[in-house]
């Protein structure tokens, strides 16, 4: 059996474009996380802090409550202990205050008792929280056995939270080494310091999710300036191999047949080779221009602006671009002079003639383009119009957009003349004129552009 392969799409197979928005995705949840994981550390800090802070002010409170109450505490002649003066001075329902005491052995106290081993010598009758005997008797001997104050988290009977504090005292003239001899528990109700600490908790959840979500935005805004150089730079490169391929066409085409032509023998070899020689100094002047298009879209060269006779411009390149059964008038009234890059301007009077020429009549009759130089004041103009059809109503708004045009072309033409007219501070407008077809006015500032490049 044979295997059946299944197409494997790489990284490789992805367009630029779409790389460098992969980047940015990237970009995004790499700084997202980053923000994440700090402000998730942050947070941990905070609850912690917090948690330590409310459980150390009840430990402070209580251990005040059982020193106070160790210091009513006796014993009598036999060393026993005496709880009389200690609960005629003092309430020990509320806060509850519970003593508890190691029996002697041998007549010595035990060092490690367990919590079983311990004797309840007073307990509230009626306390204001209730708590089951084994947790007080835990308490008590986890301080006697660590021989120093012991606090700890517990629930009461009805299930409410408590915090428990130990305090381990000693018989009277008792040496340094002495064991305890029993130990005081009191308890501190925690509900509302828990209640607060669960809604900061929360709070703080909050915010640091908010707070991760607006890094994330920001993020993608920073990450796409980032990569808007990129992007502009593709999309450069992009309409330039564009252009190219719109421009190189047509003299690519005359040369294929040309060299077609004189394989079948058909024209003298002596103007074939004219030919050939004409067509290729014009494509090396195109393939000049495209070049210089692209420097100056991508900021590396400036215009190369000079004092130009425009009506003399455009008077030349009609007398070459007319041709059989076509009719291209031009009427300049003055010498109209203007300072501007000559290639680009007469890049973008050949688009605007050439598109008429094609476009600008109906079907079966020949082509009648009337163009017009003016120089008024600061702007000088050169009106195109034809008698064709006139402007197709779905692309009127977006004429002068790259790929858009209404007859089957591409439509750089009319977006490279545009893209002239803008560069030298100028612009390219588009009506219905007088005759019925389509009107291009292109104007450009008789001093030229307001800064080069």
């Amino acid at each position: 059996m044979r295997a059946v392969r299944r197409p494997f799409r790489s990284a490789r197979a992805l367009t630029p474009t779409a790389r460098v928005r992969r980047l940015r995705r990237r970009i995004t949840v790499l700084f997202a996380l980053t923000s994440a994981a700090g402000l998730v550390a942050m947070a941990v800090l905070a609850v912690r802090s917090d948690g330590v802070r409310w459980r150390e002010q009840l430990d402070q409170g209580m251990s005040a409550d059982t020193n106070w109450a160790l210091g009513l505490l006796e014993t009598d002649e036999n060393g026993r202990l005496d709880t009389e003066v200690l609960l005629d001075n003092a309430g020990t329902a509320c806060p509850p205050l519970f003593l508890l005491s190691v029996p002697a052995a041998s007549g010595e106290p035990s060092v490690t008792p367990a919590p079983g081993e311990l004797v309840v010598e007073h307990a509230p009758r009626r306390p204001c929280l209730t708590l089951p005997a084994g947790a007080v008797r835990q308490a008590a001997a986890t301080a006697v056995r660590a021989d120093e104050p012991r606090s700890r988290d517990a629930r009461t009977a009805d299930g409410e939270p408590v915090r428990m504090f130990a305090l381990p005292f000693y018989p009277p003239d008792a040496e340094e080494d002495a064991a305890p001899q029993g130990a005081l528990v009191t308890v501190a109700d925690a509900s509302a310091q828990r209640a607060d600490h669960r809604r900061l908790t929360w709070v703080v959840s909050g915010g640091c999710a908010l707070l991760v979500l607006l890094s994330a935005g920001v993020g993608h805004l920073l990450s796409g300036r980032a990569v808007r150089p990129a992007l502009e730079a593709l999309d450069r490169q992009e309409s330039f191999l564009a252009d190219a391929a719109h421009d190189l066409r047509t003299p690519a085409a005359s040369l294929r047949t040309l060299a077609e032509t004189a394989l079948r023998g058909e024209t003298d070899s002596t103007d074939v080779h004219r030919r050939t020689l004409r067509l290729a100094e014009g494509m090396g002047t195109l393939v000049d221009g495209l070049l210089t298009r692209a420097r100056l879209m991508s900021g590396t060269a400036v215009l190369a602006v000079e004092p130009l006779r425009l009506d003399q411009l455009v008077e030349a390149f009609v007398e070459d671009a007319a041709g059989e059964g076509q009719r291209v008038a031009v009427r300049a009234e003055q010498a109209v002079v203007v300072v501007a890059d000559p290639d680009l301007v007469r890049r973008a009077v050949a688009n605007l003639v050439g598109n008429a020429l094609v476009h600008g009549h109906q079907p079966g009759e020949p082509a009648e383009v009337a163009v017009t130089v003016d120089g008024e004041g600061a702007t000088t103009a050169v009106t195109v119009e034809d008698a064709g059809p006139g402007l197709p109503p779905e692309v009127a708004g977006a004429l002068f957009d790259r790929f858009r045009s209404g007859s089957g072309s591409t439509g750089l033409g009319l977006s490279i003349a545009s893209w002239v007219a803008h560069a030298h501070g100028g612009s390219l407008t588009a009506e219905a004129g007088r005759r019925g077809g389509a009107r291009f006015v292109l104007r450009l500032p008789a001093g030229g552009p307001a800064t080069e490049g």
